[in-house]
């Protein structure tokens, strides 16, 4: 709808409809009160930047009622959101789009000092599962958590000799608009920006930005809620993610924009988080560059409901450190070298996992490619640390991290290698050291034009060579070219009907074979030996 043009009857009706609509959501989510409704509609209208129309006589009567089945909230925020772009509150892009139904979700969401009084009342009262079954069903209510975006994504589970291991095409992330991007290239590049980054717990309510701002694009976060705990005499925020890879894939900041920490401090933090949050798990990804995750500058962790294939792993071996007998010492049969601390005693696991820290900051294994640290004192070694409550215990799972690169691998050592990049390039952060794969959106369209010519050749009986060569003609094609030519060696079985998950299951291959190479201690003679020689130290 133009700015200058008046609205059509059909065109007002729809708007009427998603107004009355979407404030009868908010009363049958509970996010407003039934009396709550006529100020809701002035508020949509504000936000919209609309002087009408004005609501039915059955909703100005109480008498219409909220068909559940029929509403689709993404639905009503496009038509609404359209009506916010046309008046001119906000830009025609997909992020204006975007931000307009934040702003307009953000009327309809409760203030955060009453989330965070239901929140502790229930956990209080009720116990931690019914306050964080709330607190997340309300945050998917609002549109801060966003199920029909999430549930974009690509799925699924492979065996490989590391066990199952889970493997996600993320599609939920929307794209950056053509527009958003151009306009970003006029802002200046020397203003400060607020909040400094987007996990700074200064985004809860915040409006957002658009791209040609002079402190660039930000998300709308209207509609964020984040309910405080306390982790390590501080108070931390708790949130949702609004684009989850996991169940309940929340994620717990500090109040100040500090950088990554791992540390016997922040270790303890994530033993605080288990106290208050038992159902969940909760892990830091490592706090130096190539090992870490993708944002460094902001303390934070990431936690949820959810079991993942690192956790379900076999036992290899077994041991003990000294002077820590009452604590269980388990070696993971896992790709990546993985230290499993169990006891009852919060204390002495994190004593022991600060132990187990401290002396692989130090540890140096030449035969192993691993430096703890450069001349002037760079360091190289870290872990990713994990903290769970499993069957009484206090859990912790360190996994080993070394950020060292050489020439032959100027990417990292311990980090995927050039013949992955075809599927996996980024860093392997907390949530791939544990067994589920964030793969880049490009793969859908790539992998299925790879079915597409393996299927061609397999009819036509293309000897390797000619399919080599298709694959290589093919730009979304040529990267895969030598692994989908050894796909078709593996499999002379491939048919359309098993194409899909032969090609799924070899991804997760590759996968497994990325998380090998972040392993610091390999799964051979000279790996073992090296665990052995760094057990043996501590």
């Amino acid at each position: 709808m133009a700015v200058t043009d008046a609205p059509t009857c059909d065109e007002r009706d729809q708007v009427r409809c998603a107004l009355e609509q979407t404030t009868l959501y908010a009363i049958d989510c509970g996010t407003i009160d039934a009396q709550d409704r006529r100020w809701a509609y002035n508020e949509l209208l504000d936000a919209m930047g609309a002087e009408g129309p004005a609501p039915g006589t059955a909703w100005e009567a109480g008498t219409e009622t909220f068909d559940e089945d029929s509403f689709d909230l993404d639905d009503a925020l496009a038509v609404l959101s359209e009506v916010a772009v046309a008046n001119g509150r906000f830009e025609d892009s997909a992020g204006g789009r975007d931000r307009a139904s934040m702003a307009i979700m953000g009327r309809l969401t409760p203030r955060p000092s009453d989330i965070a009084r239901s929140f502790e009342d229930l956990r209080r009262e009720k116990g931690a599962l019914d306050a964080t079954d709330w607190f997340y069903r309300l945050c998917c209510d609002v549109g801060y958590v966003r199920r029909s975006a999430i549930a974009r994504n690509i799925e699924w589970t492979s065996p490989t000799r590391w066990g199952e291991l889970e493997i996600t095409i993320n599609l939920s992330k929307p794209e950056k608009d053509p527009r958003d991007i151009a306009a970003a290239l006029t802002r200046a590049d020397d203003a400060e920006p607020y909040p400094a980054c987007q996990l700074c717990m200064s985004n809860e309510g915040y409006a957002g930005r658009a791209a040609a701002s002079p402190q660039g694009a930000h998300p709308a976060r209207q509609n964020l809620r984040i309910v405080p705990i306390e982790l390590g005499n501080e108070t931390w925020g708790l949130q949702y993610s609004p684009y989850a890879y996991f169940n309940e894939h929340c994620i717990a900041m500090s109040q100040e924009h500090r950088p990554m920490h791992v540390d016997r401090e922040n270790i303890a933090r994530l033993l605080d988080f288990v106290d208050t949050l038992p159902h969940y798990f909760v892990g830091s990804n490592a706090d130096l560059p190539i090992v870490g995750g993708s944002i460094l500058t902001h303390d934070h962790f990431q936690g949820g409901r959810h079991v993942f294939p690192m956790m379900r792993a076999q036992v290899e071996r077994t041991f003990t450190m000294p002077g820590f007998d009452d604590v269980r010492g388990e070696v993971l049969q896992w790709p990546m070298s993985v230290l499993r601390l169990s006891c009852e005693s919060r204390d002495r696991v994190l004593d022991a996992a600060a132990h187990v820290l401290e002396v692989w900051r130090g540890h140096a294994d030449a035969s192993c490619g691993i430096v703890p640290h450069d001349p002037d004192g760079t360091p190289h070694n870290t872990v990713t640390p994990v903290a769970t409550r499993e069957n009484g215990n206090y859990t912790l799972y360190l996994a080993l991290r070394c950020n060292i690169a050489t020439d032959e691998h100027p990417l990292g050592v311990f980090h995927p290698h050039a013949d992955k990049h075809h599927i996996k390039k980024e860093n392997i952060g907390l949530i791939e050291v544990m067994g589920l794969a964030i793969l880049p959106p490009r793969l859908v369209d790539e992998l299925a034009c790879v079915e597409d010519t393996l299927l061609a050749a397999r009819a036509t009986n293309e000897d390797e060579a000619t399919l080599l060569m298709h694959l290589e003609a093919n730009d979304r094609t040529a990267p895969h070219a030598e692994w989908a030519t050894e796909v078709a060696r593996r499999h002379p079985d491939l048919t359309h009907e098993n194409a899909q998950r032969i090609l799924r299951d070899e991804v997760a291959a590759v996968f497994a074979g990325v998380l090998e190479d972040a392993g610091v201690f390999k799964w051979n003679d000279t790996g073992r030996a090296g665990l052995q020689r760094f057990i043996s130290t501590l």
